[in-house]
């Protein structure tokens, strides 16, 4: 982009519109605009899940709006921001939540029911990530919320499991666990970044030889490359860095097309 025009497209503010107002109307237009352009769908012919999608793009584009407008307060005024790293994220059904955090679930609900359906009917069809290894990741979730709140310009750090969360279900009185594919109907509140794709290095090991400048260490690793993702939650975001691999198994620099690779572990960025 030409530099001049940069300069001048970052001075701009980004003001809402009616596009994200967080009217009635607003939110009935923007539904069925989603649901026909994002869905592909018209409601004779569409789904709860369709339904569900079509809400949840347009709570997702009032999330994003108030993001990028802070986001870009931050840049302007090189604002520190609190990084916060952990191994799991366990932050519960988002569209629910967001709703209450943008002060409109009342006002989504009375929307939703001018249009003939039921905002808990639609609530019912988000797929929510599964238990976790123990209560990090509550504890993150809890932290991450705290300092939105509060207003600290923040960012959370984690791994966006795959299969590496799980499913519960009580069998005879016992917990039995099971694959949870949480990722299977994809997730509208992730953004993926493949331009913030980095390195990772892990394992390896070290060997002592010698050269004419006297002893060296040398260490080996496996190397991957990570696609970052967003999730658009709150006013900050979870982000996490995964793994891509080849069906074949072995590493690859991703590009835009992953279509013949799988993500082996995780999501998140700015």
């Amino acid at each position: 982009m030409n530099s001049a025009v940069s300069t001048q497209l970052a001075d701009q503010p980004l003001a809402e519109d009616d596009r994200v107002a967080l009217t009635k109307e607003a939110l009935k237009r923007s539904f069925l605009d989603n649901l026909f352009y994002m869905q592909g769908k018209f409601p004779v012919l569409a789904t709860a899940y369709d339904y569900y999608m079509a809400l949840s793009y347009a709570v997702r584009d009032r999330m994003l709006q108030r993001w990028n407008s802070t986001a870009s307060a931050y840049t302007q005024q090189g604002s520190r921001t609190v990084a916060y790293l952990s191994a799991e994220f366990l932050m519960g059904p988002y569209l629910g939540n967001n709703l209450i955090n943008l002060g409109i679930h009342d006002t989504a609900r009375q929307a939703v029911a001018e249009l003939g359906l039921d905002l808990d009917e639609l609530l019912r069809q988000e797929d929510e990530p599964g238990l976790g290894n123990g209560g990090l990741g509550r504890l993150a979730a809890c932290f991450i919320d705290s300092l939105a709140t509060l207003q600290v310009p923040c960012m959370g750090y984690g791994i966006r499991y795959e299969y590496g969360i799980f499913h519960q279900e009580i069998v005879d009185g016992w917990q039995v666990e099971r694959t949870d594919k949480w990722l299977r109907f994809g997730n509208p509140w992730e953004i993926v970044r493949p331009e913030w794709a980095a390195e990772v290095k892990f394992g390896g090991h070290t060997e002592r030889y010698t050269d004419e400048q006297g002893g060296c260490a040398r260490a080996g690793c496996r190397r991957a490359w990570s696609m970052a993702c967003r999730t658009t939650r709150r006013y900050s975001a979870i982000a996490s860095i995964p793994p891509i691999r080849c069906a074949c198994g072995g590493p690859r620099r991703p590009s835009r097309s992953t279509s013949q690779c799988s993500t082996a572990a995780t999501t998140g960025a700015p």
